[in-house]
């Protein structure tokens, strides 16, 4: 593990229940409790699978604050942060500090995206004003923006800069990082189809949206790894493959939110751009929901 690690394992990155009125707390609540209880190792807040993007300032604010009191030190808990305004990321993660969260999930420049010399400036900028250590967070297909090895290793000279979720699909490029970093910085897999092979790369976990549905199995991939059972890591992993995979039928979160609902967590209400999940995407995803026995 790294100079300031903040978690190892499996952390959920954590749907919003919304419903046309808004934030659904109370649905909110009892999913922290059963994720925890269920045996997860963290927790990540308003990230992209909990919908961060579309909650205004004020929703942002207040479902950190509800979620951070309602997991009450009982998991580490990461704060999604990020924004291609790096002056709005550093205004929330400096927020996320007041409240006592453990890190900061913070994803690269979208849209306008940054030079890998703009990446450098920005996240050591977010950096140097947090007081909690930070999760980059490299996921170019929806960012158009892609941290390059070479520019993970700058960063991961930041004493404040303590890991990266690599969300990139690219095992060769998860594997320059990992020989560049060395001790330095965490990785974590943005991928829950690549748990095992970034594992086998020296991973610290998962930030996993499969974990959603099924926290206890997806920590245990985990840590069944760690404790040698690579065997047992690796049947879990090719078990739920299929799971995990339909799980982006459509672009996240819109499965998991109908996955969530089907499992009578939340309603399946999305913010437009984001729409439910059409009919034949549906069926599948429930058809191997139930022959994993959760619906």
């Amino acid at each position: 593990m790294t100079k300031n690690p903040i978690f190892k394992g499996a952390a959920t990155a954590l749907i919003t229940p919304t419903t046309a009125a808004g934030v659904d707390y109370e649905a909110f609540g009892k999913l922290i409790d059963w994720q925890i209880q269920q045996g997860i190792d963290a927790l990540v807040i308003a990230g992209t699978t909990g919908e961060g993007s579309t909650l205004n300032d004020a929703e942002h604010k207040e479902v950190l604050r509800y979620a951070i009191e309602r997991i009450a030190g009982r998991v580490p808990a990461i704060a999604g942060t990020g924004s291609n305004d790096t002056a709005y990321a550093i205004a929330m993660s400096q927020y996320a500090c007041e409240l006592g969260y453990d890190g900061l999930l913070v994803v690269t420049p979208y849209y306008n995206k940054a030079t890998q010399g703009g990446l450098i400036k920005s996240f050591t900028a977010i950096a140097d004003a947090s007081t909690k250590p930070l999760i980059l967070y490299n996921v170019p297909s929806r960012t158009g923006c892609n941290i390059e090895p070479a520019t993970a290793a700058v960063l991961a000279q930041h004493p404040n800069i303590a890991a990266i979720k690599e969300a990139s699909g690219n095992i060769s490029q998860v594997a320059a990082i990992a020989n560049l970093v060395g001790e330095n910085m965490d990785i974590y897999s943005g991928n829950d189809d690549q748990i095992v092979p970034l594992l086998s790369l020296g991973g610290s976990g998962v930030i996993s949206v499969l974990s959603n549905l099924i926290p206890k199995q997806t920590s245990q991939m985990c840590h069944k790894f760690f404790d040698g059972d690579v065997r047992g890591s690796l049947q879990l992993q090719l078990h739920y493959l299929d799971l995990a995979n339909v799980l982006f039928c459509e672009v996240n979160p819109i499965p998991v939110k109908a996955a969530m609902a089907a499992m009578g967590f939340c309603e399946n209400y999305l913010r437009l751009p984001l729409t439910p999940i059409e009919k034949a995407h549906e069926e599948k995803l429930l058809a191997i929901m139930g022959n994993h026995g959760l619906i």
